[in-house]
C-alpha cells in the first residue's frame, strides 16, 4: 500500500456506501439527497473498526454525476447531523457519544411506546399478527448460536413499530435516530445474554398488543428500550 498514491490511498480507506446511479432528471437535487441518505442508514456506525469516511469523488462516480450535486447533497445531511464535513480532512458519517446514545434512548422508548400505544387502538389484527411472524422461524434455544439473522429480525421489529402507529410525524421524528439505535442494537445485541432477553420482552410487547392492552403494551415497550439504556451505561465502554 506503501507504494500507492496519497489520493489512492485515501480512496481505500474511505467507506464505500451501497449506492445506485440517479438519473439526471426533475428533481435530481432530492434524488441524490435521498439515495445518500439511504446508503448511509444502511451503515452499521457502532461495529467494531467501521470506516466512518465517505470519498466525495468515488460518491459522485457511483452515481455517475458530478461532484458538485453530492457535495450540496453532503451539506444537506450535514445540517442534518448525520454526517460532518471537516475541511481538509473529508466528510465522516456521525458516530454519537454515549451520553448522545443515552440521550436518544431515552427519546426513542418515548416515540416507540406511543407507537404501541398507537398500534393497540388503530391497527388491524392482522398487522399486529405480521410482528409474531419475524420470529416465525426463530428458535429460542438457538438465538446465541444464530445473532447476526437475530440481529437483522430485532432491527425490523423496532422499525414495524413504528410503521404500524400509522403516524407520519412519529415516523419522521425517529427517521433521525433510527441511524442509530439500528446500529446500537446491532452492536450490543450479542453482549450480556441480551438476544436471549430480548426476544421474551418481544414476545410479551406482541402479547400486550394482541390484546390490545394499551397501558401494558406502551409500558413493556418503553422498558424495553431503556433496558437497552442500562445496559450501555453498565456495560459498553467503546463509545466516546
Amino acid at each position: 500500500m506503501s507504494g500507492l498514491s496519497a489520493t489512492a490511498r485515501r480512496r481505500i480507506v474511505a467507506t464505500d456506501l451501497p449506492v445506485e446511479p440517479v438519473e439526471t432528471n426533475f428533481s435530481l437535487k432530492d434524488r441524490i439527497y435521498g439515495s445518500l441518505k439511504h446508503a448511509i442508514t444502511q451503515v452499521d456506525i457502532y461495529a467494531k473498526n467501521a470506516e466512518l469516511r465517505l470519498d466525495e469523488r468515488r460518491l459522485s462516480e457511483q452515481l455517475n454525476i458530478s461532484r458538485t450535486p453530492v457535495r450540496e447533497a453532503l451539506a444537506r445531511l450535514e445540517q442534518e447531523g448525520l454526517v460532518e464535513i471537516v475541511p481538509r480532512r473529508g466528510v465522516f458519517i456521525v458516530k454519537k457519544t454515549k451520553a448522545e446514545v443515552m440521550e436518544m434512548i431515552t427519546v426513542w422508548a418515548a416515540l416507540e411506546s406511543m407507537a404501541a400505544r398507537l398500534i393497540t387502538q388503530e391497527a388491524t389484527d392482522e398487522e399486529i399478527s405480521s410482528l409474531r411472524d419475524i420470529f416465525s422461524h426463530v428458535d429460542g434455544n438457538k438465538v446465541g448460536a444464530q445473532i447476526d439473522e437475530y440481529s437483522d429480525k430485532n432491527i425490523q421489529f423496532h422499525q414495524n413499530i413504528i410503521e404500524l402507529s400509522r403516524c407520519t410525524l412519529l415516523a419522521e421524528m425517529s427517521e433521525g435516530l433510527f441511524i442509530h439505535m439500528r446500529s446500537i442494537r446491532a452492536r450490543t445485541i450479542g453482549e450480556e445474554d441480551r438476544a436471549n432477553r430480548s426476544i421474551i420482552d418481544h414476545m410479551h410487547i406482541i402479547e400486550a398488543l394482541e390484546a390490545r392492552n394499551t397501558v401494558l403494551a406502551e409500558h413493556l415497550t418503553r422498558e424495553h428500550t431503556l433496558n437497552l439504556g442500562k445496559h450501555i451505561e453498565q456495560h459498553v465502554n467503546y463509545l466516546g
